[in-house]
């Protein structure tokens, strides 16, 4: 009887300590994964259509340039600082200075893509902000329809 009391009080503590080293572990790996503030997805780690954004010294990360255009404008935080990955050198520039492309394919599928070197019919980012507040961007039907052409 002893040795079964024994024998249960190490085996609960044996999988008492295995269960709290999992689930540290994935407290870890939890906190090091960047959330869009906007919709709640992570941001993909390739970065592709991402920004940030400083506020009150914590960076913020999006897993779209239209999330964090709303979120900015729901929270009245100026994006003077933001900063937008660019797709054609692969690293983050200021949004202000982007050339933006509509019709890109992008996570929320507001569809428009950072380019730090100019390219043919692009938009800067006062059109791209002016664009997402109004609602025209790819997620809207009539403007995905006109943008592609069918």
């Amino acid at each position: 009887m002893i040795k079964f009391n024994l024998l249960l009080i190490l085996a609960l503590t044996f999988f008492t300590a295995c269960n709290s080293s999992e689930s540290s572990s994935a407290e870890a790996l939890k906190s090091e994964a960047k959330i869009c503030p906007k919709c709640h997805m992570e941001v993909d780690k390739s970065n592709m259509y991402s920004a940030s954004l400083v506020r009150n010294g914590t960076m913020h990360y999006f897993d779209d340039i239209g999330c964090m255009i709303l979120w900015s404008h729901e929270n009245d935080i100026d994006t003077a600082k933001a900063k937008v990955f660019s797709k054609d050198t692969a690293h983050y520039i200021d949004a202000a200075s982007a050339s933006y492309k509509i019709g890109e394919k992008t996570p929320m599928s507001y569809g428009f893509g950072a380019y730090e070197n100019g390219i043919e019919n692009y938009i800067d980012y006062d059109e791209v902000y002016i664009r997402m507040l109004r609602g025209e961007h790819m997620a809207n039907p009539k403007i995905r329809k006109q943008v592609l052409g069918y």
